[in-house]
């Protein structure tokens, strides 16, 4: 097989006059059936977030926002943890809407991924509470994990 101008591969036996190239990286394209149904899938992804914020409050998480979680421990059903950090990134996704938070613990910087849809999808979340805002010109604040001092 020898390569067509296009980039393709032209097929033996054939003129290349013939208009029978075949390329090595083929995409699918995208028909009004999927489209229709990735469409409907966003209006219940968008009910179903209405549904959970009836159900409780979720406060607006930011980006340079200091956050006090109090948060079940999975292992131990009956223990909660206060968890207290600066929230350095949210990812927007309907359901799957995510924040995470940096903190010091014994001299060491851990971040921990929360789901912010927490009433249905992360059990484990008993409260948010918004303790301090920082201004900050970033939407993501990755370049605190680099700073030793974040969070005062």
């Amino acid at each position: 097989m020898s390569r067509g101008s296009s980039g393709g591969f032209l097929v033996p036996g054939l003129s290349p006059l013939a208009g029978m190239v075949f390329t090595s990286s083929s995409r699918c394209m995208t028909t009004a059936a999927s489209t229709t149904m990735d469409s409907s899938e966003s209006i219940l992804d968008k009910e179903a977030v209405e549904e959970v914020k009836g159900k409780r409050e979720i406060p607006d998480i930011k980006p340079g926002y200091i956050v006090q979680l109090k948060v079940e421990v999975p292992e131990n059903k009956r223990r909660v943890s206060n968890v207290k950090g600066i929230v350095i990134a949210r990812r927007n996704a309907g359901l799957n809407t995510t924040f995470r938070i940096r903190r010091m613990v014994a001299g060491v910087g851990v971040e921990s991924l929360f789901p912010l849809m927490c009433d249905k999808y992360s059990p484990n979340i008993k409260d948010i509470k918004v303790v301090d805002k920082k201004k900050v010109r970033r939407a993501k604040l990755y370049y605190l994990r680099n700073k030793m001092n974040a969070l005062r």
